[in-house]
């Protein structure tokens, strides 16, 4: 058996093999665009296996490879850090640090999902990116009107874009507004677009998608987009061992940095895919004002803790809560109000009576 240790980059790759016993069999440099000549030296390595960091620009890579090789393991690059840490640091030893770890089965493995996710996951994205320059368009047309005081809030209506128009700016404004109106005006038509893909993409799911996807949407306040992204950026919740592991995949479980027995609590710390995690704190801002039960719990947390805190908690009970319905495939059930409210009283009762009932109670 080969090990072989790839450190990718964007316009070459530097590859070490070794053998059982970790002794350096060969090093060769190539070109990315010498595809023939990199397929040709893997298929003559046969049997091997191979890691390549996880990285933007791995996937064709690893695709190329996949054919002939026994397992190709994707190196999760915040895990692998004894490499990016080192002291003397060079593509060469960086390639044979990995086949060196690969070959003692060490390296922290990244999760690489499968083709359906994968494109559902570039949708999804593609369509936040679109949206996010639209609204920084919106924002600065704003800003510039506003400064003449002739904004108003259905400014991108189809009365609003006449006001636009017709309004008087300075010969300066003109000339920043027309060229932002015109690229929010393109950019609506691939928006469109890619939110007609992915209702089509929803349509041609798998039965396990699409009971996923009937589960989630019982939660209220979360609608078809916040669906996708949830959908694209888990993918199955089995390859989770339990919601804490979830959790901390979304970014959403606090750092602790202990040492001589004193720890200190940090912030969250915000690993994995920006995106899902923003779309899990936005689901908990509504669902704190549509749900009664939700919202009790961040009031309670935010005397004690602060506002944004109580809202990313939230968004890590939600995820906690979404991990168990995908689990169980169980629907969301919401709890009236005057079983919340009765809760809340009965706790306050149990906090603030008098004394000897609670020791009566006990």
């Amino acid at each position: 058996m080969h090990f072989v240790g790839i450190d990718l980059h964007k316009n070459s790759i530097v590859v070490c093999v070794m053998d059982q016993q970790r002794k350096v069999l060969h090093r060769r440099t190539f070109s990315c665009a010498q595809i023939e000549a990199i397929t040709e030296f893997f298929a003559a390595l046969r049997p091997f296996r191979a890691v390549v960091e996880a990285t933007a620009s791995s996937h064709w890579l690893l695709e190329l490879l996949e054919p002939t090789a026994e397992k190709i393991v994707l190196a999760h690059p915040g895990k692998l850090r004894v490499i990016a840490e080192s002291t003397q640091k060079t593509d060469r030893l960086d390639a044979q640090g990995r086949a060196e770890f690969l070959a003692r089965a060490m390296i922290p493995e990244a999760h690489r999902p499968t083709p359906r996710p994968r494109q559902h996951r570039a949708l999804v994205r593609h369509r936040h990116s679109l949206q996010g320059r639209i609204t920084a368009v919106k924002t600065k047309i704003r800003h510039v009107l506003g400064d003449s005081n002739a904004d108003r809030k259905d400014l991108f209506t189809a009365a609003g874009l006449a006001h636009l128009a017709a309004v008087r700016l300075s010969d300066a404004d003109r000339v920043v507004v027309e060229p932002l109106r015109a690229e929010g005006e393109h950019l609506r038509g691939p928006l469109k677009g890619r939110a007609e893909q992915l209702k089509q993409f929803a349509r041609e799911a798998p039965t396990a998608e699409a009971e996923a996807r009937a589960v989630l949407k019982t939660i209220p306040g979360i609608g078809p987009v916040t669906v996708d992204v949830v959908v694209s950026e888990l993918g199955d919740v089995g390859r989770f061992g339990n919601a804490k592991k979830a959790c901390a995949s979304a970014g959403l479980v606090p750092a602790v940095r202990a040492s001589g027995g004193k720890a200190k609590e940090l912030g969250i710390t915000k690993a994995g895919s920006p995106l899902w995690r923003g779309a899990l704190v936005e689901a908990s801002w509504r669902l704190v004002r549509q749900g009664a039960r939700w919202r009790s719990s961040s009031e309670d947390l935010k005397k004690r803790r602060g506002g944004t805190k109580a809202i990313v908690a939230g968004a890590r009970r939600l995820m906690c809560v979404l991990s168990a319905m995908l689990r169980t495939m169980t629907p969301y059930k919401v709890v009236p109000q005057e079983a919340v409210a009765g809760r809340r009283g009965a706790s306050e009762a149990r906090t603030t009576g008098d004394p000897s009932d609670r020791e009566t109670r006990r």
